[in-house]
């Protein structure tokens, strides 16, 4: 079956180019109503221009789609909720929140301004919080929604002078863990991407001959299938170039050490066994990992624990 959006409304930040137009014109092409929402500022989060917003708002209403723009910065909460107000007076719903915008600061740690930490951090995870919790009210009332956190290699596997975004990056991944949970109820599924494309973003990292690989438009199939009414819920696709994967964290089975024996030589002594990956598992939450150690420790010390 097709997967189609008739009916549906979409907020898809920074959406003005690159990845965010990419996704925003795949949402209107199988029927979403698109709020097109850019700052318009430049990659490191300088200037303000409505021009790319309102250009992809043209080309979405060019292919007899329905859409607005907004220029809400992200990071700002009340600039947020007027947009989520403008959607709702327009639309009366909000199904799918894609948040997409961000900028990059980038410099080694040592000669990082903690201002340059903060404004990233800011854009990138209080920005998807903004943007999240003013829809989620909605999607809980109309129990229906599909959130789409946006993450980066930067953040899930480290990149040099990158600390600031590589933060704001791997935070996607506890709330995306803590909102699958609390949104389940409610028919709220929420997933994170992790791209990997040729944008203005990367334009200085990439050898010309991968940019043309790396296309957003290579991309943006996986992003809809993860706000499609299918769409699962707690993964982390990895997507670029036409190839996906998807990531997860394990923990190894790991050790127990018992009264006298819980020493840090005993942890130097067993280090080996402590990260042997033989049965590892994913854990389903926080007290996941709480259960199994306390029930390794009580099978060490041969008692019964009912749990």
């Amino acid at each position: 079956m097709d997967i189609r959006f008739d009916g549906r409304v979409a907020i898809v930040t920074g959406a003005g180019v690159g990845l965010g137009r990419s996704h925003a014109l795949g949402l209107a092409a199988r029927g979403a109503k698109v709020v097109v929402n850019d700052l318009g500022v430049s990659r490191d989060g300088t200037g303000t221009s409505s021009e790319a917003a309102l250009s992809v708002v043209e080309e979405i209403k060019a292919m007899g789609g329905e859409a607005m723009a907004h220029g809400a910065d992200v990071s700002d909460e009340d600039a947020v909720k007027d947009m989520v107000a403008q959607a709702m007076a327009a639309w009366g719903r909000i199904d799918i929140c894609v948040n997409n915008a961000g900028i990059l600061m980038d410099k080694t740690f040592s000669k990082m301004e903690m201002s340059a930490f903060r404004k990233v951090v800011d854009v990138h995870l209080i920005g998807t919080a903004n943007v999240a919790h003013a829809c989620w009210p909605i999607m809980r009332e109309q129990k229906y929604g599909r959130v789409v956190l946006t993450s980066s290699a930067s953040g899930l596997y480290g990149n040099f002078g990158q600390s600031n975004y590589g933060a704001a990056k791997a935070a996607m991944l506890g709330l995306m863990n803590v909102l699958h949970m609390e949104g389940a109820r409610d028919n709220i599924r929420v997933n994170t991407l992790a791209p990997t494309a040729a944008t203005r973003m990367t334009a200085d990292l990439l050898p010309p001959e991968a940019q043309e690989l790396l296309a957003p438009e290579t991309i943006t199939p996986g992003l809809l299938y993860l706000v499609s009414e299918d769409a699962p819920s707690q993964v982390i696709l990895g997507a670029g170039a036409g190839s996906y994967a998807e990531t997860r964290v394990y923990e190894t089975q790991g050790i127990s050490l018992m009264g006298d024996e819980n020493t840090p030589e005993a942890v130097a002594a067993q280090f080996n066994q402590i990260c042997d990956p033989q049965d590892q598992e994913q854990l389903d939450g926080a007290f996941g990992q709480t259960k199994k150690y306390a029930l390794n420790a009580a099978k060490a010390k041969g008692l019964k624990l009912n749990w």
